[in-house]
């Protein structure tokens, strides 16, 4: 019997659009995006990074259709089947080498943190190479994390819903955000191979004690001098607050991109120069909060300063309770709801559940079709500290089930 075909679901602004892209991915539901930047003078309809994202998408994915109007304020996407890099699909040697145009301005974190809920639904397994001169490695104004901090304090959380094996990331070429606030020429490789039939139910409730401190200092192309005093500033403000802390130190040449020069065609140029600071708490449980600040693309602030700020971040992130931080938790709550036909239960702060992110994140998935939530008052811990409790989709693996 044939089944009349589901209607697109309307939606009129461009906020969050990756991670509505991906909803409709998961779901199978197309998607109509109206009224994108209709009254901006510069930058009307789509931006460079949201096409970008798109170009991801039908990378990893077979079947999709993208319609785009002819002013680029109107979107409609078709989701098809999650491949992955399976043979075929775009993938060369089971590799799929993705390059990001130097007009991107949003860190590599704004396409890994989608990209990796996708992963465990897909066909095959996902390993994408991210390439090119819009590659930014450092957390961005735009409030995008570090690369760095997607492995230590994202990907990590997978294991909670059985997805722990063949999951790397690795970073072959730093870089910060250029003086123009456009790419880095960086590069970053996900390998994630772990597909599951459906992700485990989670109960999260008890956040524990923090009990150690990880973090990365990291500079591109200037004097290693500023990790040490980054270092130092941010030891200052975290060993009285536990004996376990370890920054690591990591210094790199900066990358050369071609420039622009019609007179000298062959020049090439020093790009994505810059340094910062990512850091993690490990709590007793297993809980993870962490903190990301690096130079801005116009410099100006010294190494000392940001190492402070960067620590109070991590304690302010702390501050906030709940099992999981507000970097992490669409993530989390993302795969809770696509998990099977069960009620998961995770414990947040107040200040991150009634955040803009997670506000807009419960409304999209009720559009989507998914579950609303229950939250109560938390009877344990810190006052402020709220149970929200979600009910799977029981999406499932569409590609599990053909292979």
């Amino acid at each position: 019997m044939a089944t009349t075909p589901q209607a697109p679901l309307r939606l009129s602004t461009q906020k969050a659009l990756a991670h509505r892209l991906i909803l409709s991915t998961l779901t199978g539901r197309p998607v109509r995006f109206e009224q994108i930047r209709p009254s901006s003078l510069t930058h009307t309809g789509l931006a460079p990074h949201e096409i970008s994202f798109l170009r991801l998408l039908e990378a990893v994915t077979n079947g999709s259709q993208f319609i785009i109007g002819l002013t680029g304020t109107e979107l409609l996407y078709k989701p098809g089947l999650i491949t992955g890099s399976a043979p075929g699909s775009g993938a060369s040697g089971g590799v799929i080498r993705y390059e990001l145009p130097a007009e991107c301005t949003r860190g590599v974190s704004y396409f890994l943190i989608p990209l990796c809920l996708l992963a465990p639904f897909s066909k095959a397994p996902i390993n994408v190479l991210f390439t090119g001169p819009g590659v930014i490695t450092s957390a961005t104004p735009s409030g995008d994390l570090s690369a760095d901090s997607v492995r230590t304090a994202i990907l990590p959380l997978y294991a909670q819903f059985g997805i722990s094996n063949n999951i790397e990331l690795r970073i072959l070429r730093r870089s910060n955000a250029s003086t123009s606030g456009r790419g880095g020429a960086g590069e970053v490789q996900l390998i994630f191979g772990h597909q599951v039939r459906l992700p485990k139910t989670v109960h999260m409730l008890n956040p524990g004690r923090v009990k150690k401190i990880r973090g990365v200092a990291y500079c591109t192309g200037v004097s290693a001098s500023n990790n040490a005093r980054m270092i130092e500033e941010a030891r200052g403000v975290l060993n009285p607050m536990t004996g376990d802390t370890y920054i690591f130190s990591d210094v790199s040449s900066a990358p050369y991109v071609t420039s622009i020069d019609k007179s000298n065609p062959n020049r090439r140029r020093k790009t994505g120069v810059g340094f910062g600071l990512s850091l993690v708490a490990e709590s007793s449980t297993g809980s993870l909060y962490s903190a990301d600040l690096a130079t801005p693309p116009a410099g100006g602030v010294p190494p000392e300063d940001l190492g402070r700020q960067c620590a109070y971040q991590l304690l302010e992130s702390i501050s906030f309770g709940g099992a999981v931080s507000l970097a992490a938790a669409p993530t989390v709550l993302t795969l809770m709801a696509m998990g099977s036909e069960d009620v998961g239960r995770l414990r947040l702060g107040k200040y991150v559940l009634s955040s803009e992110p997670i506000i807009g994140l419960a409304r999209d998935l009720k559009a989507f079709g998914a579950n609303g939530w229950g939250v109560r008052e938390s009877t344990t811990g810190l006052d402020g500290d709220v149970v929200v409790s979600v009910v799977g989709r029981g999406v499932g693996n569409v590609g599990r089930k053909i292979a």
